[in-house]
């Protein structure tokens, strides 16, 4: 199984790493001889409670998470988070303002644009509460996405805003946050980690609530994971409140309290996880991933930087590590190319639908090896067209 039939560069659902799909292999129909499969188990029962509170604390151990955050698995994807976020960082906002505000509550929802997600993610925003305030938005102020302005361009509400949102790794257009956003510190900042979570090193303490759907840099699909700070679960008091009730199955004090229970949790997709969080930890944890991913992407940027056919669309200081789109010069070359790579066993390369081109996903299990095999493809197939 070290070699494998294909390479996946899937964007997500993703390749998740053989070990852990072959343990899961071997655990399908006996899971720590219960004579059950994990999918059979009640989600009351202890197996199932000793296995979700130790993917809980394995992946806090990997990621560093302080005492004061609460770790969820929830349901729904990012799409359901959009909502999500909205509805429980009103409700904080107003606690924070306390019992005597008498004033309109309408405070901001401050969003930083960057790609795809970010901008689907205000656009709910819209639909759910009349006061969104767009900080930049880099398609209308550059034509298309591929860069990150600097912050005395950006246009922060400040102390008055509910929260900061941003999507840190753009999946479809391969924009990556190089920094974490300096903001108000009394204001939440919130960030959708889906595409490049447990691929790097970053400071928890420094966000409100971090998501990241699992299907990507994760494991199965059907998982969101939610690191939330404690003093964001907080209600307010008021009995005739001027914020919108939150939906029980969004509320993330009701996911807390019960320890993601509240109802039947994704169990599956809990499992693989909890593996993969395993198989990381034994790696080395994120340090030793954060070296291959560097090193992968080093590579990868290298040729198309040095290339005579391929370019990157995004400027080098916000390159993602994780996804990595690129053009053939000469575009009518781009089928051929993905046609080719079929043929040798790599796939999913084809661009996103609404930006077109190549993109590789090169997520933590996507190997060394796997990245060198689409480079050797990619100076072969530049030899063919360069002569």
């Amino acid at each position: 199984m070290s070699t494998p039939n294909v390479w996946n560069f899937g964007p997500g659902p993703a390749k998740i790493p053989t070990s852990v799909l072959q343990r899961a292999q071997d655990e399908l129909l006996n899971y720590n001889n219960t004579g059950m499969s994990v999918m059979e188990l009640s989600h009351r029962s202890k197996e199932y409670e000793n296995l979700n509170n130790k993917a809980q604390r394995d992946l806090r151990t990997l990621l560093n998470i302080p005492n004061n955050y609460k770790i969820l698995f929830m349901q729904g994807g990012g799409h359901t988070q959009f909502s999500a976020i909205v509805y429980n960082l009103l409700s904080a906002k107003r606690h924070q303002l306390g019992e005597d505000f008498k004033e309109e509550f309408n405070p901001p929802l401050d969003y930083l644009i960057t790609g795809s997600w970010s901008s689907k993610a205000a656009e709910e925003a819209k639909k759910l509460y009349n006061n969104v305030n767009i900080v930049f938005d880099v398609k209308k102020l550059k034509g298309s996405y591929g860069s990150i302005p600097p912050k005395e361009e950006w246009k922060l509400s400040g102390s008055k805003a509910a929260y900061v949102y941003y999507c840190d790794n753009e999946t479809v257009n391969g924009v990556e946050f190089n920094h974490i956003p300096e903001i108000d510190p009394s204001v939440p900042l919130v960030c959708d980690m889906s595409s490049n979570i447990l691929s790097r090193r970053f400071d928890v303490s420094k966000f409100g609530i971090i998501y990241a759907g699992a299907q990507k840099n994760i494991g199965a699909a059907g998982l969101t994971v939610v690191i939330v700070r404690e003093d964001l679960l907080i209600r307010s008091n008021n009995k005739n409140s001027d914020i919108p009730a939150i939906p029980s199955m969004l509320d993330y004090k009701i996911m807390a309290d019960h320890n993601s229970l509240y109802n039947t949790p994704p169990m599956f997709s809990i499992y693989i996880s909890g593996l993969v969080f395993e198989w990381l930890l034994g790696l080395g944890g994120i340090e030793a991933i954060e070296k291959t991913n560097s090193t992968k992407a080093e590579r990868l940027y290298e040729v198309i930087d040095n290339s005579k056919i391929y370019k990157s669309p995004v400027e080098k200081s916000v390159r993602s590590r994780m996804n990595v789109p690129f053009r053939i010069k000469q575009e009518e070359l781009e089928s051929e190319f993905l046609k080719g790579s079929i043929e040798l066993g790599m796939l999913q390369l084809k661009g996103h639908r609404s930006v077109g081109g190549i993109r590789a996903s090169i997520y933590n299990a996507m190997t060394l090896e796997g990245v060198d095999f689409l480079i050797e493809y990619m100076k072969e197939f530049e030899r063919k067209h360069c002569q």
